[in-house]
């Protein structure tokens, strides 16, 4: 299983990005997918998740109306589409899933649910 981050840079604030994630090697089943971030001296900490229950995203209260997670299925891929971006966005963003199953799973932004993990794309918000 891989997952490949991409479509991190710099950017100004007001500005907008898209990241991207190329999820491979499941054969079955449905996963939840999340991206995290984590800034200089902070923790990782949870920005949007997909669940698979209803195919809803939930959103960190920092990024609510901002940032837009959605999934392409049969690309087996996942964007963050990062909009009215702020300095405080800074960070590195990763793109995590956990374990596919038959049956449909809420998303949380507890670290530990997520079994793989993508490389890390960085964002820069800065003028």
């Amino acid at each position: 299983v891989q997952l490949q981050t991409s479509g991190g840079g710099l950017v100004q604030p007001g500005g907008s990005l898209q990241l991207s994630c190329v999820v491979s090697g499941f054969t079955q089943g449905k996963y939840v997918v999340a991206w995290f971030r984590q800034a200089p001296g902070k923790e990782r900490e949870g920005v949007a998740c997909l669940q698979t229950t209803d195919g809803s995203a939930h959103y960190a209260d920092s990024v609510k109306g901002r940032f837009t997670m959605s999934r392409d299925n049969g690309q087996n891929m996942v964007y963050l589409q990062m909009n009215n971006l702020e300095p405080e966005d800074t960070a590195v963003y990763y793109c995590a899933s956990e374990v596919p199953s038959h049956q449909g799973r809420n998303c949380y932004f507890w670290r530990g649910n997520y079994d793989y993990w993508g490389q890390g794309t960085l964002v820069t918000v800065s003028s």
